[in-house]
């Protein structure tokens, strides 16, 4: 069975994701302000898949969340495979965004 995930953000007060390397820099900007390991990004669309992505010694840990945050699928990738990934193809299309951190 295929979930819809529906979080209470809304996507005008999302960021909107436009290169690769705005996910390093937006994964290491939550981690420092939150203490916490990772990011959320969510793809706009239908479904509103949200994700969490964390830097890893490898390059990136993306862990699909299901609507109480909890993660459903991990994948390890390098940065390099990520354009590769449904997040990639989001990012390319201008469907990626990110929620803003607070501490």
């Amino acid at each position: 069975m295929i979930t819809a995930i529906h979080h209470g953000q809304k996507f005008d007060t999302m960021l909107p994701v436009r290169a690769p390397g705005d996910i390093e820099y937006l994964v290491k900007e939550s981690e420092v302000i939150t203490g916490r390991p990772g990011r959320k990004f969510v793809i706009s669309g239908a479904d509103r898949l949200v994700y969490r992505i964390q830097w890893h010694p490898i390059g990136y840990k993306v862990q699909r969340l299901d609507d109480a945050d909890n993660p459903t699928c991990t994948l390890y990738m390098l940065p390099g495979e990520f354009h590769m990934h449904s997040l990639g193809e989001a990012l390319r299309a201008g469907q990626l965004f990110s929620p803003p951190v607070s501490r």
